[in-house]
């Protein structure tokens, strides 16, 4: 498999910023988080992004979000002592569906080493009738 060029990809070009703590039950065996705690550092900057852009008091139940696909590269491990931050930004808006960009990196001597990058799938859902729906207009102008 062909290595990705990630060099023109820019953390200036993302619209929100999370740093996150790495916990000592992030690390595996190896020695660096785990591949599935990556997955979850992604989450907790998706989920801080969309309570700033939608509001953290939107009724996720009624209209709410599932993941319909996660793309992931990961580029370099990251260890327990590492500074990073996690990026994001709307990359594709649709009609029942948005898709979120998610870059990982680490802080190092004032310069950003990126650790991994991830798009995801997101479908509008209401849990209360259990469908999908159409973004709802609220959110339209927001995601775009």
């Amino acid at each position: 498999m062909a290595k990705k060029d990630f060099s023109t990809l820019n953390p200036a070009s993302f619209t929100h910023a999370l740093e996150i703590q790495i916990r000592f039950v992030d690390i595996d065996l190896a020695g660096h988080v785990n591949n599935a705690t990556i997955l979850s550092y992604f989450e907790l900057g998706r989920v801080a992004y969309l309570d700033e852009l939608i509001g953290a008091e939107n009724d996720w139940r009624g209209k709410g979000l599932i993941l319909a696909h996660t793309e992931i590269d990961y580029i370099e491990p990251v260890y327990l002592h590492d500074k990073i931050k996690a990026y994001s930004r709307i990359t594709h808006v649709g009609t029942k569906s948005f898709t979120i960009e998610n870059l990982l990196v680490k802080l190092k001597d004032g310069k950003e080493t990126f650790a991994a990058v991830a798009s995801f799938v997101t479908v509008c859902f209401d849990y209360k009738q259990k469908q999908t729906t159409e973004i709802p207009a609220d959110w339209r102008e927001l995601l775009s």
